[in-house]
């Protein structure tokens, strides 16, 4: 068990399992974790983790086939989800805050639905509740997809890391491809079990429109909505001051 009053820096793997998960912990204070995007290393954190490190303990795990965890076959929500709440019982002593970006906030979402003991506060970044809320031209594009539309680096940072290697960047694209063409589809009102207050946060520009986020917020007891002017999906790596800011804002 991982204190949250730590403050060493950790790199290390826990079996969730069975699936030899990597995270990093890093900073001093009550537990956060930070779930990253589909296709995502830990890399992707690197402007986030060190406004927020000063003020809490930083866990960043990656979840299966992303950045140094293998592969062990099916990727869905359901498992990644259950895989976090098997990272969650080990590295915390209570209920944490869980910051889910893109892919990881329906993981996020999921883990706070079914284990509410597990989350003291939700933060969902920049994905749709299910299909209803995608907007037409990301639909438009879901019908096109390949792994060139995504930015070269996360092939760059995949193939630097993974342990099932460069060749299979494209097979774990096609896995989560299908579940962004399909899913997610939670209905909103099963919103309205959530626990702990939960901050909604997407661009103007996202994958999820604003009209859905503010049912959502409408739908769930103690909820917050930020919208970011002038962004796009990628903000939380482009401007990480922003969402750092909406963070210390809403988790202190």
């Amino acid at each position: 068990m991982t204190s949250a009053t730590t403050t060493e820096a950790v790199q290390g793997y826990l079996d969730l399992d069975g699936v030899r998960t990597y995270y990093e912990a890093i900073g001093a204070g009550s537990p956060l974790v930070l779930l990253h995007g589909g296709m995502c290393p830990v890399e992707t954190w690197a402007g986030l983790v060190p406004q927020l490190s000063g003020s809490f303990r930083v866990f960043t795990p990656e979840r299966r086939g992303h950045g140094r965890t293998a592969d062990p076959g099916p990727i869905t929500y359901e498992n990644m989800a259950t895989d976090t709440i098997a990272f969650l019982e080990a590295i915390a002593d209570g209920p944490v805050a869980l910051v889910g970006w893109s892919d990881g906030a329906v993981v996020a979402l999921l883990v706070a639905l079914w284990r509410p003991d597990l989350v003291e506060r939700l933060v969902y970044v920049g994905n749709a509740i299910n299909r209803e809320g995608v907007p037409a031209e990301v639909e438009a594009m879901a019908e096109h997809l390949s792994p060139d539309v995504l930015p070269p680096m996360l092939r760059q940072l995949h193939d630097a890391v993974s342990p099932d290697g460069p060749d299979h960047f494209d097979l774990v694209f096609e896995k989560l491809a299908h579940l962004w063409k399909t899913e997610p589809n939670l209905e909103l009102s099963e919103l309205a079990s959530l626990s702990m207050p939960t901050l909604l946060v997407a661009a103007d520009h996202d994958m999820v429109t604003v009209e859905q986020l503010a049912a959502a917020q409408r739908t769930i007891p103690d909820a917050q909505l930020a919208i970011v002017p002038g962004s796009d999906h990628g903000f939380p790596m482009e401007h990480p001051d922003l969402l750092a800011g909406l963070l210390h804002r809403f988790l202190t």
